[in-house]
């Protein structure tokens, strides 16, 4: 009983966390090898698996229109949708693949203006 309840404290205490990152717990009898387990007391709690790389930045683009009131990104002016670019690529979105073409189609702009975007960024990191 015990370990069930450790268990359930064990989840509840890191349940932000995979929301956060857009992951779920798995029962341990359910997990596979690529699942995170998680251990407590030094014994197997709770299997975590974490979410594909795509989702993980639609979950950023959700991220950004939070932070900007929740408006679509797309109705950003240019200032706005620099920031958004720039925090993207401090969060590594542009590492996952068709990062730019997706960031580009949710600010409805063209994959050109986000490189112009990433490109103006490093020359102000450079100067």
């Amino acid at each position: 009983m015990t370990g069930q309840h450790v268990e359930h404290q064990l989840a509840a205490a890191v349940k932000p966390l995979l929301d956060a990152v857009g992951a779920t717990p798995v029962p341990l009898g359910e997990a596979k090898a690529e699942d995170v387990v998680l251990e407590w007391e030094g014994r197997p709690a709770l299997a975590v698996r974490l979410p594909h790389l795509s989702s993980a930045l639609d979950r950023l683009l959700a991220e950004m229109a939070r932070q900007f009131d929740g408006r679509p990104l797309a109705e950003l002016d240019r200032l706005e949708k620099q920031r958004v670019v720039a925090l993207l690529e401090e969060r590594g979105a542009f590492t996952v693949r068709h990062g730019v073409e997706t960031v580009a189609s949710a600010l409805g702009v063209s994959r050109f203006t986000v490189y112009n975007y990433l490109n103006r960024q490093d020359g102000s990191k450079t100067s």
